[in-house]
């Protein structure tokens, strides 16, 4: 009955416009190319052409080497099939409302100078990563900002309620799924009776995240009850990489004084109401000051691009004297990665923390699916003797990807990076911790869509007193996980042949 249930009539439809498209236009083809020599040798050179732009392009490597692997071994489609899928670059129509809204709100994200200053005497060894985020994302450093980190999902799950329960003026939520069930109808209770109240409330969800767990009408059924709705890249059965681009962030934000963020969608099983894969195991933060500025302009930015209804920023930063009266030691930056720009900002942050460890890096991941310069960052740190540790899922949620996540130990456990994996259930937590000084919670995962294809979202935390609470949930995770060896990795030319291919065609997972 659930099956039946998901399959409603938009979904049905959707799926046979695209295998009709997948039907004629691979018949065409094929047809063409059997009564025509010119055409497929027309094919092939424009599979020439478009490796040879693949290799102008400023592009990671390890992405380059996929495509063309595969168009080597699809010598008359494979060009195609790249001009169809390849190209990283959202639409035109995409990166100009973003960018455009974007930089509507570059003055209100101002670096304040003190703050810098404070991280030169306090944090040398990361003022550069500070600096650089600023640089390439815009997004400042803040002071005056309580951090509060949560190693479960229904723990942060309580205080999500309890601060939309407090709500006076407004709420933005942002998430990549959405799904009926207990944790959303808590949640929905809640924006319903605000929004009587006179409590603006908007709401953002990904279409595709929460395409097959959602009514059709969905969005009316909100708008109905005084919600402002807005399906993000809606999906169109149409045979184009804009498809590829999702908004994977999570936030919520009430206020302008408090915000969440980290791995945690609105679904049952994240709150372990609802039983998938085991135990699931993710982690996320609140933020409470002035930090949560950066969050409440990212809703805005994405809310205004493709709304006509815009949310003025200036009614929506916060009282200065509410948010200066959240005192605590240590630094906060949050930001957000976009494709918009040809900056994996998420991959060099996390490079960052790798490049500059000390002693230890703890990393909480649901996939493991890396190029070459994230590898070799891991293995570099632990050759370096750092304590590089790993942990993944002990129960995947993709079988096939889980395949190509282990296709990555080989190399990294052999260069002394140890690997976990979490033997109650699935690890979806994506954060880094690392010598008790530096550490991010996101919505990052180490997968190619994450770093190259989706909007995301995290934050830096420097000094923070939630880095310590981190580092013991790192640990006493790891404390409940099989560690991986050499031994318990399968051996042979046939095993190498299979993890090399499954790596070299990772980015299309």
């Amino acid at each position: 009955m659930q099956f039946l249930k998901k399959i409603n009539y938009r979904i049905t439809l959707i799926t046979i416009i695209i295998l009709f498209q997948l039907y004629w236009g691979t018949l065409f083809l094929l047809r063409i190319v059997d009564y025509a020599e010119w055409f497929s040798t027309a094919l092939s050179v424009i599979s020439i052409v478009v490796v040879l732009f693949m290799n102008m392009k400023e592009e990671n490597a390890s992405y380059k080497i996929g495509w063309i692997i595969l168009i080597m071994a699809l010598p008359v489609f494979g060009g195609l099939f790249y001009l169809l899928f390849g190209n990283k670059r959202p639409s035109r129509f995409m990166r100009r409302r973003l960018i455009d809204e974007h930089r509507v709100l570059e003055p209100l994200l101002t670096q304040q100078e003190s703050y810098m200053k404070a991280m030169e005497e306090k944090h040398p060894r990361h003022l550069g990563t500070a600096k650089y985020v600023c640089r390439e994302n815009d997004y400042p450093v803040y002071g005056n900002t309580q951090v509060k980190y949560y190693p479960l999902g229904e723990a942060q799950y309580i205080d999500m309620l309890e601060a939309l329960e407090k709500a006076e003026k407004f709420i933005f939520m942002e998430y990549f799924i959405v799904e009926e069930g207990r944790m959303w109808q808590g949640i929905l209770d809640i924006l319903v009776r605000k929004a009587k109240e006179g409590v603006e409330v908007c709401f953002i969800y990904d279409d595709v995240g929460s395409m097959f767990l959602l009514p059709k009408d969905f969005q009316k059924k909100l708008e109905a009850l005084g919600i402002r709705c807005m399906a993000f890249n809606p999906f169109r059965p149409l045979l184009s990489v804009v498809m590829n681009h999702r908004n994977h962030r999570k936030i919520l934000v009430v206020d302008g004084h408090t915000a969440f963020t980290g791995g945690i969608n609105i679904a049952d099983e994240y709150i372990n109401e609802k039983e998938r894969f085991g135990h699931w195991k993710d982690t996320g933060i609140r933020l409470q000051g002035e930090g949560v500025l950066s969050f409440t302009l990212m809703f805005v930015s994405m809310w205004n691009a493709f709304r006509k209804d815009k949310i003025d920023p200036m009614l929506h930063l916060g009282e200065q004297s509410v948010l200066k009266s959240f005192q605590q030691e240590g630094f906060v930056q949050p930001f957000s990665d976009t494709p918009l720009d040809q900056e994996p900002l998420g991959e060099n942050i996390y490079i960052e923390i790798l490049s500059q460890a000390k002693d230890y890096v703890y990393i909480f991941t649901p996939y493991l699916i890396i190029d070459n310069e994230l590898q070799s960052a891991l293995c570099l740190a632990a050759k370096r003797g750092v304590d590089v540790r790993i942990v993944t899922p002990g129960i995947p949620d993709k079988k096939v990807v889980f395949r190509v996540t282990r296709s990555n130990y080989f190399p990294l456990i052999r260069a002394g990076v140890r690997i976990y994996e979490y033997t109650p259930g699935f690890m979806h937590a994506k954060s880094f911790v690392s010598d008790d000084h530096i550490g991010v919670v996101g919505t990052i995962n180490m997968d190619y869509r994450s770093l190259y294809l989706h909007f995301e979202c995290g934050a830096l935390l420097y000094g923070q007193e939630a880095l310590m609470d981190l580092k013991k949930d790192s640990l006493e995770t790891i404390s409940k996980s099989k560690e991986i060896h050499l031994k318990d990795i399968k051996k042979g030319p046939l095993y190498h042949f299979v993890d090399a291919l499954l790596r070299a065609f990772a980015i299309l997972f």
